[in-house]
């Protein structure tokens, strides 16, 4: 597959790529304040050279591929920057477009899909297939911007968030480990009822008495010294609100938590041969109930993200689907933390660009922005981009003999 898009890129981008035309790209040392010489480069000569990179990784991965070794994580990131710049190094061509601006807001699209896969993987790691991350976004995004609102104070408001998170995941916990009812059944079935129920309060509160139901505001952003001063990386990584900063903090937990620690190893265990783990002493259900509940607290907390992160109001349906891209994420970066966090990006990343492409005037449709990591995702989960397997336990209830 890799070989497959870096060709696809030297065709593409590289030997189509107008001749004599030079791609520009802003980058800000300060967000939107202090800009220094934007950076042109010459579009056919730099997307030839970034689609041999993508041929040489390609090459490489396959090598390795051949004598049965993993391809590395970091293999696949350089791969996917050097195919994004070539792409993008060709259909800026004739323009300018702010690279800082671009990848500002493809992190800030990026943000509820990292929670929301963080919360997929909690859940999946144990067994449990989690449906219901769109329903737990919405429901974080709610319940913070109301509590905002009626108190004015935004971090009671992020507060409460997880606490909608973890009321959704009760729910499906208790239906899908106790009840043994089918998991896919009763997370479509908990999306639709926060999704009516939100609704239905925005029309009869939020929406008539904005001001008392629906003014949160959102949280400012906090530049780290030093760190944010930092030319392209700084303004988009270091300068930040404080839901990123947690976002940050999460996914190294997370990944530390279940790769390095003790109860990380037990939780692996549940999700990939829970009848073993039942006879080492593990209580699999006990597991599977209590990492549902942590996951509907990270995707509740991600939630808020859209409230007093990004928007500062509640509206309907304002997640548009955030919590079923998150899981796409997570099966792109095989649950793991960091692999979902790249997946999510590339997700954001995609998203925006098609905005930004829009602005511009470029010849590409949307459309085919918006579709790319999908096809990707599909690629993925049939073998053709390394193999990828899910826990074998997953979606499979855990009846104790």
């Amino acid at each position: 597959m890799f070989t497959v898009l870096g060709l696809g890129a030297l065709v593409l981008f590289g030997l189509l790529a107008p001749g004599g035309e030079r791609s520009t790209f802003g980058i800000s040392t300060a967000g939107d304040i202090v800009e220094i010489d934007p950076l042109g480069v010459p579009s056919r000569q730099a997307a030839i050279l970034l689609a041999l990179l993508c041929l040489a990784v390609a090459g490489y991965a396959f090598l390795l591929t051949a004598r049965a070794e993993p391809v590395p994580l970091w293999l696949s990131v350089l791969f996917g920057t050097a195919f994004v710049l070539s792409f993008l190094t060709w259909a800026v061509a004739g323009e300018t477009i702010s690279l800082t601006g671009a990848l500002q807001g493809s992190l800030a699209l990026s943000v509820p899909l990292i929670f929301g896969a963080l919360c997929g993987m909690l859940g999946e790691r144990t067994g449990v297939i989690n449906i219901a991350i769109e329903g737990q976004l919405l429901a974080g995004a709610f319940l913070s911007g109301v509590v905002a609102s009626l108190l004015g104070n935004l971090w009671v408001g992020l507060i409460a968030a997880p606490l909608a998170g973890l009321l959704v995941a009760y729910l499906l916990a208790v239906f899908s480990i106790r009840y043994l009812v089918n998991q896919i059944i009763v997370g479509v079935v908990l999306n639709v009822l926060v999704l009516g129920l939100t609704n239905f309060l925005y029309g009869r509160l939020l929406s008539p008495q904005a001001g008392t139901w629906n003014s949160p505001g959102r949280f400012p952003r906090w530049k780290i010294p030093v760190l944010g001063d930092i030319p392209v990386i700084g303004p988009v990584l270091f300068d930040q609100t404080v839901i990123v900063y947690c976002m940050y903090l999460a996914v190294i937990v997370v990944h530390v938590a279940l790769f390095h620690t003790r109860w990380g190893l037990r939780v692996r265990a549940v999700g990939e041969h829970p009848e073993a783990a039942d006879t080492a002493g593990i209580a699999v259900n006990a597991v599977r109930f209590r990492n549902v509940l942590i996951g509907g607290a990270v995707a509740g907390f991600g939630g808020a993200y859209f409230t007093l992160g990004a928007i500062g109001v509640f509206s309907r349906e304002m997640t548009a689907g955030a919590g079923f891209i998150a899981l796409a994420a997570m099966i792109l970066g095989r649950w793991k933390p960091m692999g979902a966090v790249f997946a999510a990006l590339l997700f954001g990343f995609a998203n925006n660009l098609q905005s930004v492409l829009g602005i511009i005037g470029s010849p590409i449709p949307s459309e085919f922005m918006l579709m790319a990591p999908y096809v990707l995702t599909i690629f993925a989960v049939a073998g053709l981009v390394g193999r990828i397997r899910p826990p074998a336990a997953n979606g499979q209830p855990y009846i104790k003999s």
